[in-house]
């Protein structure tokens, strides 16, 4: 019985991102939205120019330092360890690639914004896959998913169609929870990972209502900020799910 369940949830982790990539080509191509670099705070200090959109990629580039620096030092309890560490690294240089766009907000720019991203999406799907289901999936998964993430920005880039970017960057979100119903883990990861998932849901509604937020904050701070702050949060969380299990 134990086996045909554990045949049953392979099965259906392998069909999650087949019906997924299946609806994503069922959709006509997907230009990228003009009014996406139309941002709500555009205000400029010290010379630079959309200051909060470039200056809040910083919370990127402290965790995922910090998470490079815990991967790098520490060995025991960190599981699916390369995979963490790819993904760390992808959140380092989302900093710099996020900055870079923010300066110049352009579809050229946005190349060095997603790239890291992808890596970062791609790495953190292998690893709790990795965590939950079956350990040798790092081995074999690691390197075609980043490849697979790098690919989808760059097909966007050249074709200017965004579907398997938007597949990219959803399904982890999709296959997060699945995996964490289906399996279990000694210890308190669910937990951790679950409020990293909530907080980056919330912050990719910060991002879409950016304008909106602007408006109620008086013009603090918009919502793409927010979205950088929150998103970093998120991250965060995992880094002190992994911290803890080197700790223990």
């Amino acid at each position: 019985m134990r086996v045909i369940r554990s045949t049953r949830r392979a099965y259906l982790l392998v069909l999650l991102p087949i019906m997924a990539l299946a609806a994503v080509i069922a959709l006509p191509p997907i230009s990228q939205d003009p009014t996406y670099h139309v941002f709500a705070d555009r205000r400029s200090l010290l010379g630079i120019s959309s200051f909060l959109n470039v200056a809040t990629n910083l919370a990127f580039l402290a965790v995922g330092i910090a998470g490079i620096d815990l991967c790098a030092r520490r060995q025991h309890g960190l599981g699916a360890r390369w995979a963490w560490m790819a993904c760390f690294i992808g959140v380092a240089l989302v900093s710099l690639g996020s900055g870079y766009y923010h300066l110049a907000p352009n579809n050229g720019t946005l190349v060095w914004d997603r790239l890291p991203m992808s890596v970062g999406f791609m790495a953190l799907s292998v690893a709790v896959l990795s965590e939950y289901v079956n350990p040798r999936l790092e081995k074999y998964l690691l390197a075609p998913a980043i490849v697979l993430g790098l690919a989808s920005v760059i097909t966007w880039h050249y074709t200017d169609d965004l579907r398997l970017y938007v597949l990219v960057q959803f399904l982890p979100l999709l296959l997060l929870p699945v995996v964490l119903l289906l399996y279990n883990r000694p210890g308190q990861d669910r937990g951790y990972l679950l409020a990293a998932l909530a907080i980056y849901i919330v912050s990719k509604l910060a991002e879409h209502y950016d304008h909106a937020i602007f408006a109620l904050t008086g013009e603090i701070i918009g919502g793409h900020s927010l979205k950088h702050l929150l998103a970093a949060t998120a991250l965060l969380v995992v880094y002190g799910m992994l911290r803890r299990r080197t700790i223990q």
